[in-house]
């Protein structure tokens, strides 16, 4: 039994990791900058801003491995963005490298490569190619994973998350991961013995996917589910695509079109499952 500590806390996606993490560890360190409630007998909430090293090196003090959900997760203005998903990183990293924390698992994003047109099938070995200021924070945190792996021995596994969420457009029967199969994603992710620095893409099972984890293999993850199930709803209901929209030609969907800057979420229809 370890303890686990979970950066963003407060977010969608580490509510969904809180129940599995508190089955496999002894005590879940919960921190985001955003207060938490009704915790559970073995979990802690220490807040803390990602952009202030001291409190971030104080809330993962004690912590045997860091899942590292924390950011702002919307494309935003560089200003705004900076201190949590750059600035933020760097101190996580550094965190666990003074406290000897020796693995984080990352919630990285599939628009690290969201410039890239739909039509090719890239591997976890594809170079950056972001579509936004977010993006780009993902390719800093890839590459100073691969930095602190290198030259300070910290283990890292980047999971390029690509949409987890509910079924409810074209695009999302490719790039549908379910909660199962992000748990799964995570608990492989702190299971496999070494893992180096690795990327593998934040996806379910599904017919239509359009990237590929055969460079992650080793990590053992299988995902289970597919979103071909949601198929015939999600086309009854579809509108003519426009060849020309630059949101269905790449990767990274409307985060593609939107200026940089500009919130790519205000145009999508997130639903939680």
């Amino acid at each position: 039994m370890t303890v686990i500590a979970m950066t963003g806390a407060a977010g969608r996606l580490a509510g969904y990791l809180r129940e599995p993490m508190l089955a496999r560890a002894s005590k879940v360190i919960l921190t985001d900058i955003a207060e938490l409630e009704s915790l559970q007998p073995n979990e802690e909430f220490r807040a803390a801003d990602l952009a202030d090293f001291e409190a971030v090196k104080a809330a993962l003090d004690g912590a045997d491995v860091v899942v590292h959900f924390g950011a702002i997760a919307d494309e935003a203005p560089w200003d705004e963005i900076w201190g949590p998903n750059f600035v933020g990183a760097r101190n996580v990293w550094e965190a666990c490298y003074q406290l000897g924390i020796k693995r984080i698992i990352y919630a990285s994003s599939i628009h690290a490569v969201g410039m890239y047109p739909r039509t090719q099938r890239i591997g976890v070995d594809t170079p950056h190619h972001p579509d936004s200021f977010y993006g780009l924070s993902k390719c800093f945190a890839e590459n100073l994973g691969r930095l602190y792996w290198e030259k300070r021995g910290i283990e890292s596994v980047h999971l390029r998350i690509y949409s987890c969420a509910a079924v409810n457009n074209e695009r999302s029967l490719g790039s549908w991961l379910s909660v199962k199969d992000l748990v799964q994603l995570v608990e492989k992710s702190l299971d496999c013995p070494i893992v180096g620095c690795s990327i593998i893409y934040g996806v379910s099972n599904n017919d239509r996917v359009p990237v590929d984890n055969e460079g992650a293999r080793f990590l053992g993850y299988q995902p289970n589910d597919n979103a071909e199930t949601f198929a015939a709803e999600v086309f009854a209901n579809l509108k003519t695509p426009d060849p020309s929209d630059p949101a269905q030609l790449h990767h990274g969907g409307v985060f593609a079109k939107t200026d940089l800057g500009q919130s790519g979420q205000a145009l999508m229809d997130i639903k939680a499952e």
